[in-house]
């Protein structure tokens, strides 16, 4: 038997959302399919995401029904609806009375085809299937229906049980049906699904990434941003591109950090530059760039740094003639800010963006670098070409 066309374009309209939304988190994949009719899919569970995943892996065919904590899921109106809505949820007592409301429930929508997602271990757990309830078990044998066991790989790192979000991808491994399996046997399937599971990822990337959501990770991209306010000729979108790719859950803190350290750092070299005679090395700056600054804050003032990012002339170069021009330091940060800051929070957004969307492709990073590398070079020297 198949769930009716209404209930299967549901679970259409369900999957596509939550893929659509775990795609920007790192995306789902699936490996195996659901048996036709209805059945009794039971999973490992360790994080609020297993749920989303599952809906966002399992075909809508099969029109996928969960069974939720009615003392957490459906004790006030918000969370009952979002659970009913986005995911087809329907309550089952955890402590007395549980496996009536599965007979209730359940039983209804196994004989219409649906496939009913049930968590047997009753709470979130550490990543590892913990011990299963036997109820699912009871209820697929009553009903003569298949358990389908599946693993959840990633989840319970993309969301881990009170915590918060970490862009990460998600595996869902769907196994072979069972028929008459006991709770233990369909335990051993889900945890020999989930050992069998290898993860790509690059070493280089997680060595990245370590630096990267750590203290050091700030410090390196401030101390970056700083240095290229002053003199050191590589950007600091290009150490975001580095570190907010290999670890994205840290991109914002990084981004905020290159950009109130730019801001600084133009400051200060507004200061060094100011009626002194210092001249801090420029690497790959031109003359033909100093002199189309200096017209423009001739022309404009502090202002003129607006022009920073759509020219390519480095901040350094206007960090420097500013100093020399005598242009208040307060105009200075604060157009600064807007021009220089707005630029790197953009564009360390982005990267973090994308780095949430090729978690899956994780195993690329060195191949990235390398590309990112080529394209900067080809850039910089397209910039420098122009400005000679």
């Amino acid at each position: 038997m198949r769930p009716g066309l209404p209930s299967i374009l549901r679970a259409g309209l369900r999957r596509w959302f939550w893929r659509i939304f775990l795609f920007f988190t790192g995306g789902v994949t699936v490996e195996g399919k659901l048996p036709k009719g209805g059945c009794v899919v039971v999973a490992n569970h360790s994080s609020h995401a297993d749920t989303a995943a599952l809906i966002s892996a399992l075909e809508a065919r099969h029109a996928p029904r969960v069974a939720a904590a009615s003392d957490y899921w459906f004790q006030n109106w918000p969370r009952r609806v979002v659970c009913s809505v986005l995911t087809a949820a329907f309550p089952v007592r955890r402590h007395g009375g549980g496996y009536t409301d599965l007979r209730t429930g359940a039983g209804p929508m196994l004989r219409a085809g649906h496939a009913v997602v049930l968590f047997p271990e009753g709470t979130r757990g550490d990543g590892r299937a913990g011990v299963f309830h036997r109820g699912p078990f009871k209820l697929a044998d009553s009903l003569d229906v298949p358990v389908v066991p599946v693993a959840l790989c990633g989840a319970s790192e993309l969301l881990p049980k009170g915590s918060k979000l970490n862009p990460r991808p998600i595996r869902v491994r769907i196994g072979t049906p069972m028929r008459g399996a006991s709770a233990d046997q369909a335990r051993a399937e889900v945890l020999a699904l989930t050992d069998a599971y290898q993860e790509r990822d690059s070493r280089l990337r997680r060595r990245v990434a370590g630096i990267a959501v750590g203290r050091w990770g700030l410090a390196l991209a401030a101390a970056w941003s700083f240095a290229e306010a002053l003199s050191w000729p590589l950007l600091p979108e290009l150490a975001l591109a580095i570190l907010c790719v290999a670890a994205p859950r840290a991109g914002l803190r990084l981004t905020v950090s290159a950009a109130l350290a730019s801001v600084v750092g133009g400051v200060v070299g507004l200061m060094l530059y100011a009626g002194t005679s210092v001249q801090l090395p420029q690497p790959l700056t031109t003359d033909r760039m100093h002199t189309a600054v200096q017209h423009e804050l001739r022309a404009e003032g502090a202002r003129a740094v607006r022009h920073q990012p759509a020219s390519g002339i480095p901040y350094k170069v206007y960090t420097s003639e500013a100093g020399q021009t005598g242009i208040p330091v307060g105009d200075w940060a604060l157009q600064s800010a807007v021009a220089r800051g707005q630029r790197i929070v953009m564009l360390g957004l982005v990267l973090t963006l994308i780095g949430s969307v090729v978690q899956r492709w994780r195993r690329f990073y060195p191949h990235y670098l390398v590309l990112l590398a080529v394209a900067f070079t080809a850039l910089f020297s397209w910039v420098i070409s122009m400005w000679s």
